[in-house]
């Protein structure tokens, strides 16, 4: 048993104990709802899936609050699976491998879950805690939160019959969310064509890792390096100046990941060898003093190997290269009407071959303005059209619009006051949140998302802070019973 089941409040920690050995990737939810369904077998509880996987499990109101309005506890039951390349693991058998560091609960190597799992068991805590006085209660847990929103897009009819809904997933303790960004995909796919490797050319492997990455909404205006942009950038200049020619190249694995790891194979004329490395020196000391505040880990490594079998055509290759430096990346635009919130971003995710002939390119938008996220992805489509590539984007999900008179939020800012003596900060996130979705099929819901302070998300070096959890469960506690 990992020692994290004896932090307090010990039941929340230990049903996040519970859940952190379950594997739970997105699209492979199979094993976290059996464990759901179990659960609520175990303690006799009302539970009902719907078609697509999505959980409620319905626990009824403690005696004297039976007339109380019904409470949604809203969570998603996949993790983002991030790893270092330099740890071997499975996500889709072993249980994460927790470990407490200070105040900070942590994962050796992978991402921890926390995310949403921390929103999960608070729900199931609840669900089994039988001191605390609350309404009717719905504990919804959705499928595919992570890499399309797929159980918010696709909930059953007649899943929720609750006025008033709590979103569990988000990440800084002290906040109170009752607004997102909408966000669409833009996903361009280049046919490119091979030739043989020149015998005349010297080939190297350029790889950058060690970056910071994080939550391509949360943190896209922090100025973090995208490993992506890194290697089309070295490559740019490669062409250029050396007539560099490219075999391969790879980076970033998620959507909705700032990428932290990519490299590329290419080659330079013999001839060019000794230039292009001194280029490349002052390339990697430029780089690195470019982000030396963001990046302080960066780690840029240039070694040469064996000559490939074949390199892409230069038509190919340009066409590519060019567009991956021409795209945008970060932040477009910050709101004007609430002050210091992104309004508009993009982030280039991915880079990866399908098979020999095609390379396949992986973007995201967000935006708190349906015609900004518009513009957005037609921005990013237009850079790729005229590389020839064809451009395909995700159906999307809508923003959810911010309701600052909305009296589950004066319930909850309330509590806060109460039980803290401390101002919350009531905001919108750039992040996108399923609340959106859920009002297009439950007008009627108010809603409100906080939960306690998670750093690093979607990457290796995602860490919960211990002592925020508790603070978490008891502004839980508290606005559950007063709603």
């Amino acid at each position: 048993m990992s020692n994290i089941r004896d932090l307090q409040p010990r039941l929340v920690w230990e049903q996040f104990d519970d859940i952190t050995r379950v594997p739970r990737p997105s699209k492979k939810e199979e094993k976290i709802i059996e464990f759901l369904i179990d659960f609520a077998r175990r303690h006799s509880l009302e539970c009902q899936r719907d078609d697509i996987g999505n959980v409620v499990i319905r626990k009824p109101a403690t005696a004297g609050y039976e007339n109380k309005p019904t409470v949604i506890l809203q969570s998603h039951m996949d993790m983002v699976c991030e790893k270092n390349s330099d740890v071997q693991f499975d996500f889709e058998t072993e249980p994460i491998r927790t470990r407490i560091d200070g105040d900070w609960v942590k994962a050796e190597g992978t991402t921890l879950g926390a995310d949403c799992g921390i929103g999960m068991a608070a729900a199931m805590a609840m669900l089994i805690d039988d001191t605390i006085e609350h309404g009717p209660l719905e504990a919804l847990f959705t499928v595919d939160e992570e890499t399309g929103l797929t159980g918010a897009f696709n909930l059953g009819e007649n899943m929720l019959t609750g006025k008033y809904l709590i979103n569990l997933d988000s990440e800084d303790e002290g906040e109170i969310f009752i607004g997102c960004a909408g966000g669409v995909d833009t996903v361009a796919t280049f046919s490119v064509e091979n030739e043989p490797a020149s015998e005349e050319y010297r080939f190297y492997r350029f790889d950058v890792s060690n970056l910071v990455g994080g939550h391509s909404g949360d943190d896209i205006e922090k100025g973090r390096a995208n490993s992506n942009k890194i290697v089309a950038r070295l490559m740019y200049e490669a062409q250029s100046e050396y007539d560099a020619r490219l075999s391969y190249i790879d980076g970033g694995n998620l959507r909705n990941a700032i990428p932290r790891e990519a490299y590329a194979v290419f080659g330079v004329p013999a001839k060019c060898r000794e230039a292009f490395e001194e280029r490349y020196t002052r390339f990697a000391a430029d780089i690195k003093a470019e982000f030396a505040i963001t990046e302080p880990d960066m780690h840029l490594a240039l070694n040469p190997i064996p000559a490939p079998k074949n390199v892409l055509s230069m038509a190919s290759q340009k066409a590519l290269v060019g567009a991956l430096v021409g795209v945008p990346n970060g932040v477009l635009a910050m709101s004007m009407a609430v002050k210091g919130l992104v309004e508009t971003s993009t982030n280039l995710a991915s880079v990866k071959f399908d098979g020999e002939d095609k390379i396949v390119v992986t973007t995201s938008q967000r935006s708190s303005l349906e015609s900004a996220k518009l513009y957005a992805k037609q921005a990013v489509e237009s850079v790729f059209l005229l590389a020839g590539a064809t451009v395909e984007h995700s159906d999307g999900y809508p923003g959810w619009s911010p309701d600052p008179k909305s009296k589950l939020l004066e319930i909850t800012v309330e509590s806060y006051r109460r039980l803290f003596s401390a101002e919350p900060r009531v905001r919108a996130v750039h992040a996108g949140l399923e609340c959106g979705l859920f009002l297009e099929k439950y007008p009627h819901l108010e809603m409100v998302s906080f939960g306690p302070t998670i750093r690093g998300v979607h990457s290796p070096d995602e860490r919960l802070e211990i002592s925020t959890v508790d603070k978490f469960w008891l502004l839980l506690c508290d606005v559950v019973k007063n709603i």
